[in-house]
């Protein structure tokens, strides 16, 4: 029920079969003349990918709702899915730009060619089999309960990180709209959930630095490496991290030839970072959480400061991490006291980062670098849906970082 039913209405040279209790489109074979012929930069699967099946087949077609597509992270998805060679784009969602051509909101896509943008209440889903929900915290909850039963979510927002619905109250400021659904999300920290995520229907994708600090911090806290008190955390954040509307504190002159340090004593990610090291912990765990804004428009580093377990060296710490991602493909350890540097991820999928000994005793330095738009949002969005459909993890997120 709702305004999200998917409308069922006839196209050119298409028809209808009922299947698993929604619609599948199949085309009708019409001449060359009589119709427009997508193309994009993977070549194009024959087969549609049916959702009676569990996993997608090779060459299947996985049809794709990008909803807030004229936000960074709706725009990263598109750049990436470019790439994809099973995933296509049928339904592009933005309110305020609804009517609007893809590439002139974003001239930098204008190569691909995608549906043009719609209101979310006018979208059919008829055509879709996945979504990416890059809206809006707080809008996500309600659209994501009124859309179709058998589409697979990925939702980029904080909506459904937060296990526990008081918690998400507190520290949002509003009562939880879908708890049924808070229920059934799972986390979708890839390579620490990976299981969890594989099965899933609706996956929470994590912030932008709560990945940055759990991929190191979760596997030295499940091994007992390190104190789980006195964690202190300094994060920076490229501008993209505050998203694309336009606000007075980001304003050019504003940020230029500075650092903003904000959200010091309660920043929203820091309740979403504590529950996942709590849970590797077995018990409650407390952090020192500092973020800042510096002028830059991609890239994430995260410094965290832990004090070591007794007996517990560095060097410990590091063949943890690096026994722990050692078959990772997105996740890199670096080599000796070789430095982790946003620079050096920019577009792409991947976690640089490296543990150094402190001048303390006993404590240790571990540094971790993404790109926040894509390990941090859209890419590792993307990872945990081919997850869910049966996919290689890796499929068009190979794109090496962009240097200089």
């Amino acid at each position: 029920g709702g305004p999200f039913d998917p409308t069922v209405s006839g196209v050119l040279g298409s028809t209808f079969k009922p299947c698993g209790g929604f619609k599948l489109k199949t085309t009708t074979k019409v001449g060359r003349s009589s119709v427009c012929v997508r193309v994009s930069i993977a070549s194009s699967p024959q087969k549609q990918y049916s959702p009676k099946t569990s996993a997608v087949k090779s060459g299947e077609e996985v049809r794709i709702a990008v909803l807030g597509a004229s936000g960074y992270t709706g725009a990263e998805i598109v750049r990436l899915l470019a790439n994809h060679p099973q995933f296509r784009i049928t339904v592009m969602t933005a309110d305020r730009k609804a009517g609007e051509q893809f590439g002139s909101v974003f001239p930098h896509l204008i190569t691909q060619d995608l549906p043009n943008l719609v209101a979310i209440k006018d979208a059919d889903f008829s055509d879709v089999d996945a979504v990416f929900c890059c809206l809006p915290h707080g809008t996500t909850q309600e659209i994501i309960k009124g859309l179709p039963q058998q589409l697979k979510i990925v939702d980029l927002s904080a909506d459904f990180r937060l296990r526990n619905i008081n918690e998400y109250a507190e520290w949002y400021g509003h009562a939880h709209r879908a708890p049924e659904l808070q229920e059934e999300a799972v986390y979708g920290l890839t390579e620490v959930l990976r299981d969890e995520i594989r099965n899933a229907r609706l996956v929470a994708n994590p912030g932008c630095y709560p990945t940055s600090i759990q991929l190191p911090l979760v596997p030295l806290i499940k091994a007992k490496l390190i104190k789980l008190s006195n964690i202190i955390i300094d994060a920076k954040s490229g501008v993209t991290g505050a998203g694309r509307g336009a606000k007075e504190a980001n304003l050019y002159t504003e940020i230029a030839e500075g650092i903003h340090a904000y959200g010091i004593k309660g920043h929203r990610h820091v309740p979403e970072v504590e529950q996942g090291l709590s849970e590797a912990a077995e018990s409650k765990v407390t952090i020192s959480f500092t973020p800042n804004l510096i002028c830059m428009k991609r890239g994430m580093q995260s410094t965290m400061f832990v004090e070591m377990a007794p007996g517990v060296t560095v060097s410990d710490l590091y063949q943890h991490l690096k026994s722990t991602y050692e078959g990772e493909e997105f996740v890199k350890l670096l080599n000796g006291s070789n430095v982790p540097h946003t620079r050096h991820v920019v577009g792409s999928n991947y976690c640089f980062m490296n543990v150094f000994e402190d001048r303390i005793p006993g404590r240790a330095i571990i540094i971790s670098v993404i790109d926040n738009l894509v390990k941090g949002a859209s890419g590792q969005a993307v990872q945990n849906l081919n997850l869910m459909m049966g996919l290689p993890e890796n499929m068009g997120l190979q794109y090496q970082p962009l240097f200089p």
